[in-house]
C-alpha cells in the first residue's frame, strides 16, 4: 500500500495512492494511517492533486556513518560500533515537488544525502530486536541534506542539517514491503551520484529501531533514517535532486537560493 498526503484544493488529506503507471489514483482516507485505515469514497486522479510530505513527524532522528563506503569517503578508518544518532528539526520536512532553499550566506556547500526513511506506526520504547517490525508502518525516500562546510566546523551537526527544508521526505509511505535489500540511488539533474542497497546498512533497521527507542520513545508517525551510502556531493541552486529506492518510488526537489 501507498499512503500519501496530498492537497485537492479544500485542504490536506491522507489517501491510498491506487492503479497502475499513467492510471494512478488517489482513495481519500477518513482519519490518520495510525489507525485502521478506512477509505471514503472519494477519489482524485494523481495529476489532479498535489503531493505533499507524507506525515508531519514530532521529531526525526537520524543514523551516521552506517554505510561502510560512506565512512571511507569522509576519511574514516571504520565504521562505529554503535550507531550514531543525531535529531533534525520537524521545521526541515518538506514534500515531492516542494524547493530545498539554499542559504545564500550561511554556508558554501550543501551535501545531498539519499537515505532509506522508517516511518514508526505505533507508540514504543525499549523495543527488542525480534519485535522491531511490530513498530513500523512503512518506508519512504529522503534526503539529509546538510551544510557539509558548517558540519566540519561546529563539530556536531545540529546546525548543519537542521536548516528549515533540509528534510525532504516522500513521495509517500510504501508499507508492507521487506527493506531490508532495495536499491537506493541519488541522481542530480539526471546524473547518478549515490547508488547503493540497503543491504550494505552497517547496522540494520532491527537494530536501528531496537537502539533508538532505547533512548526515547518514539511516537506514531516519528521517523529515523537509517544513513547514506557514498557518493554525496554538493548541490547547486538550480539543480534538481532525486532520490530513488526501489519498491517505494523518487523524491524530487529542486534547489533554490533562500534569499
Amino acid at each position: 500500500m501507498r499512503i500519501c498526503r496530498y492537497s485537492s484544493g479544500d485542504g490536506v488529506s491522507f489517501g491510498v495512492v491506487e492503479g497502475g503507471p499513467g492510471e494512478e489514483f488517489v482513495a481519500r482516507m477518513a482519519g490518520h494511517p495510525f489507525e485502521p485505515i478506512q477509505l471514503t469514497g472519494e477519489r482524485h486522479a494523481l495529476a489532479d492533486v498535489r503531493l505533499v510530505a507524507p506525515l508531519l513527524p514530532s521529531k526525526i532522528i537520524a543514523i551516521g556513518k552506517n554505510y561502510a563506503d560512506h565512512v571511507t569517503e569522509m576519511g574514516g578508518d571504520q565504521p562505529p560500533p554503535e550507531p550514531v544518532i543525531f535529531s533534525k528539526p520537524s521545521t526541515a520536512v518538506i514534500g515531492p515537488g516542494e524547493a530545498i532553499a539554499y542559504p545564500v550566506g550561511l554556508t558554501e556547500r550543501v551535501d545531498h544525502e539519499g537515505e532509506l526513511a522508517i516511518v514508526i506506526g505505533r507508540l514504543c520504547r525499549e523495543v527488542p530486536v525480534e519485535r522491531a517490525k511490530d513498530v513500523i508502518l512503512g518506508y519512504t525516500c529522503a534526503n539529509d541534506v546538510t551544510a557539509r562546510d558548517l558540519q566540519k566546523r561546529d563539530g556536531q551537526w545540529t546546525r548543519a542539517k537542521g536548516f528549515d527544508t533540509f528534510c525532504p521526505i516522500g513521495p509517500w509511505i510504501s508499507t508492507g514491503i521487506d527493506a531490508s535489500d532495495l536499491a537506493i540511488s541519488t541522481s542530480v539533474n539526471g546524473e547518478v551520484r549515490q547508488d547503493g542497497r540497503t543491504s550494505q546498512l552497517v547496522h540494520d533497521i532491527p537494530t536501528l529501531i531496537s537502539y533508538v527507542s532505547s533512548v526515547m520513545t518514539l511516537l506514531p508517525g516519528d521517523v529515523i533514517l537509517t544513513g547514506t551510502p557514498a557518493g554525496v556531493g554538493p548541490l547547486q541552486i538550480g539543480d534538481e535532486v532525486s532520490v530513488t529506492i526501489e519498491n517505494i518510488g523518487t523524491l524530487t526537489n529542486r534547489v533554490v537560493s533562500r534569499d
